[in-house]
């Protein structure tokens, strides 16, 4: 039977029209997605999906403030809580604020509006009934472990499955094509596809034989790459029990990084303030009436303070340890000790940590983009591309950094000097050829330097 050419642009098209219908039902949970990735990373700490926790439950959150009439202000409420109750635009807000008993909601300027309402699209996708019955308890409030994302990103399977659908089908009308037009041979006729492929494969078995070894290749690139990211921990950002604002006492009251971190020049440690440094303060700022005073009433707690008490407060040796999470973590054969680089390195807190004073969210190890942006690893000339807290970031950053070893600063750089003047000259000129001395040429690639 004889296939007419508009039988065969009618069968091209269906199997087209399936691929692409197959495309939208897959690649359109990616949105949803990005709305789940964002609720764990963002929300997730503070707020359950169908649960009251540290703050009030999302899952039909918008229908509550579309109820208030305020529904155009959610996003402001995501994107600055204080800043929306100061301009006194919303009520709302307000209202929550007092019944969550003043706690500060984190600051999250970064979210776009379409970022915003992928995830309260996925909180709203929820099925309460599913909890209910007992499925995944996603309604988990802070303390309760959420599924890790995978590793492997599922959208390049998605591709991969597309993509084999895509050359079966096209296959299958190329075959329909030879067979309607009489072009293949009487070996290949009655072959099934497995067989039909085998043929053609040993037929061109130099070009296929290169095509396996490429993506073999590929494969195990892909795998070591893989391995490359594991414990990467730029962004990472754990959450806290008190909302600090560093950006609020770095940055609009100048209070010194040392000041708080004080053991930073004399302890291999920076170290936490204890409760008495933040008590040297808040004795007397107690926050009342503002957005924050819930998180001094914590600090209250933690010191066993009393403001009530007496014309000015006092103790009530009643105290409750505050729980810091561990933002920076060295695996436990690493070395690295804060007063070398502050005080002999002449390191500003920034090089590594960022801009504190403009940080209006809670602290995180910042991605080596960021670093590359601070004046002074510019004046220096210290740019990175590797990832932030890797053992690669800290070579180049020994690699890059000059050393004045004249200005009498350090004994200990001078000490290095003078035994290279005595024991070996030529070593000397060779690193001062390019006009500078760096922390690599004093040592600073040295395994046992920062390796036990």
């Amino acid at each position: 039977m004889k296939i007419t050419n508009i039988q065969k642009v009618t069968e091209l098209r269906t199997s087209l029209k399936a691929i692409f219908l197959f495309s939208f039902l897959t690649l359109a949970p990616s949105y949803f997605s990005q709305g789940e990735g964002l609720f764990k990373a963002k929300c997730a700490t503070c707020h359950a999906v169908f649960k009251n926790g540290t703050g009030p439950k999302l899952y039909e959150a918008r229908k509550r403030w579309d109820d208030a009439g305020e529904g155009e202000l959610i996003y402001e409420w995501v994107r600055n809580n204080a800043a929306l109750r100061a301009s006194g635009k919303s009520s709302r807000a307000n209202e929550i604020f007092q019944e969550y008993k003043g706690s500060v909601m984190s600051v999250f300027a970064d979210l776009t509006d379409d970022q915003i309402t992928s995830i309260f699209d996925w909180v709203d996708a929820q099925d309460p009934n599913a909890q209910a019955a007992g499925g995944p308890n996603i309604a988990a409030v802070s303390g309760v472990e959420m599924e890790e994302e995978k590793g492997l990103p599922w959208i390049w399977i998605v591709m991969g499955v597309m993509f084999s659908i895509i050359i079966m089908a096209v296959g299958g009308v190329r075959r329909q094509l030879k067979i309607a037009t009489k072009e293949s041979d009487e070996d290949s006729e009655g072959l099934t596809y497995v067989e039909e492929f085998k043929t053609w494969a040993w037929k061109y078995r130099l070009y296929v034989g290169l095509t396996t070894l490429v993506l073999v290749l590929s494969l195990v690139v892909g795998f070591f790459q893989t391995l490359y990211s594991i414990n990467l921990m730029e962004s990472y950002q754990p959450s806290q029990p008190i909302a600090f604002p560093h950006d609020v006492h770095a940055g609009v009251n100048g209070i010194d990084c040392k000041y708080c971190h004080n053991s930073v020049t004399k302890s291999k440690s920076a170290g936490l303030p204890t409760v008495n440094v933040c008590m040297n303060c808040h004795k007397k700022i107690d926050g009342e009436g503002k957005e924050y005073q819930g998180e001094i009433n914590k600090i209250y707690a933690a010191a066993g303070w009393d403001p009530s008490r007496g014309p000015s407060g006092e103790y009530t040796n009643e105290t409750k340890p505050i729980v810091w999470n561990k933002v920076h973590n060295l695996p436990d054969h690493v070395y690295f000790n804060h007063s070398q680089h502050v005080v002999v390195g002449g390191l500003d807190c920034k090089q590594c940590h960022g801009d504190m004073a403009k940080l209006k969210e809670l602290a995180k190890v910042q991605p080596h983009q960021e670093l590359n942006k601070i004046q002074e690893n510019i004046d220096s000339k210290i740019e990175f591309d590797r990832a932030t807290m890797t053992m690669g970031w800290c070579i180049q950053c020994h690699e890059q950094s000059s050393i004045n070893i004249t200005d009498g600063k350090s004994g200990y750089y001078a000490e290095i000097h003078n035994r290279l003047k005595e024991n070996d000259y030529n070593l000397l000129n060779q690193y001062n050829e390019d006009g500078r001395v760096s922390v690599k040429e004093l040592g600073g690639w040295e395994c046992s330097k920062c390796h036990y």
